[in-house]
């Protein structure tokens, strides 16, 4: 099968989309297909990382122009240089539905979303939606055609090979917190790692080890890196061992996304921001199901905040174990598939 995916990152999207559309491809790619990408160069791209990873990697050029039906136009203009004809066009933008799909379906076999949202219109065969929602059974009802086949919730998040193999050692916290991550996702926008820096160095916080990671898109990450130099905490920059990190910890700080749920999935009990709007709605549920702590909205958390939840949760041992086994009840993988759903239903047809 040829397969084409569609998706951006840049220093304000973040790197979220990208990464797990590269988690999917590898999965497709070791089944047998052949896969490329097609994205937009832009500041904060990651093209040249998905290129390193083995992927051709087509780059979009609008200009000003953010029109669906230029990059409807751009996307057939691909398909016709690389194949003539794909199999399986894989989109995951937030800026992108139907009429965008509508246009592109006419030069692909099948085609499959990635959202997180439910707020638009999707013309598609195969819809993906890992993330926990109390209403997600009913969110895509009259969104998508009625013979789309809907795969929801956590049960079919698509996680990284490392994921797996840090899970068979992962065991429910004690709440004792001797060892804590900080991640916000590879450009972090909103600087909240900084922030988190802040407080800790506000209170003079190193009975604790520490590991801050970063990613190459993290416009700041210079600064942060100083940081944590003068403040004797581990920096890492770029890594493809977060899931062993995140193992290893006792309490995150971190945002909403694809990475709430990696730490959900390892029983990680951790603070979340809301960096982003279509974070919001899947961070207040999975609050609220209490397998995270929702700190709120990232204009409304200041230095103190980060510095009053930390000093709340290292005097609340009980809340976080609970927290752990919430997390871990949550994504309730315990079918092992030997591959998985969605990459079967690809390979199907």
């Amino acid at each position: 099968m040829n397969i084409l995916f569609r998706v951006d990152s840049s220093f304000e999207i973040g790197t979220g989309h990208v990464m797990r559309c590269l988690t999917l491809a590898k999965m497709l790619k070791d089944a047998g297909c052949t896969v490329a990408f097609a994205m937009r160069a832009c500041s904060g791209d990651l093209c040249d990382y998905v290129e390193r990873q083995g992927f051709s990697v087509f780059r979009m050029f609008h200009g000003f122009d953010t029109a669906q039906e230029t990059d409807a136009q751009l996307t057939i203009n691909i398909i016709r240089q690389w194949k003539g004809w794909i199999d399986w066009c894989i989109v995951d933008h937030y800026q992108l539905d139907r009429r965008w799909e509508e246009q592109v379906k006419k030069y692909v076999g099948k085609m499959m979303v990635i959202d997180d949202l439910a707020d638009r219109p999707h013309d598609c065969h195969l819809l993906l939606d890992q993330n926990y929602y109390k209403n997600m059974k009913r969110r895509y009802d009259g969104l998508v055609p009625k013979n789309c086949r809907l795969f929801l919730g956590p049960k079919y998040i698509i996680l990284r090979p490392e994921f797996y193999e840090a899970k068979k050692s992962v065991k429910i916290r004690g709440g004792h917190v001797q060892r804590m991550l900080i991640f916000f996702g590879g450009s972090d926008p909103t600087n909240e790692t900084e922030k988190v820096l802040q407080a800790l160095r506000d209170l003079h916080f190193t009975h604790v080890k520490v590991d801050v990671v970063v990613g190459n898109a993290n416009p700041k990450r210079s600064q942060i890196q100083e940081m944590c130099l003068e403040m004797n905490i581990n920096y890492h920059c770029q890594i493809n061992y977060i899931a062993e990190l995140m193992a290893q910890a006792d309490l995150s700080f971190g945002a909403g996304g694809v990475t709430m749920w990696e730490r959900c999935f390892l029983g990680l009990p951790s603070i979340v921001t809301i960096v982003a709007e279509n974070q919001r709605k899947s961070t207040e549920d999975a609050a609220e199901y209490g397998a995270i702590w929702n700190l709120g909205w990232h204009g409304d958390v200041k230095v103190s905040d980060y510095a009053d939840i930390l000093n709340r949760a290292i005097l609340s041992p009980d809340k976080l174990t609970y927290m752990s086994e919430k997390a871990l009840e949550l994504i309730d993988n315990k079918e092992e598939y030997t591959v998985h759903p969605v990459i079967q239903a690809i390979l199907e047809g």
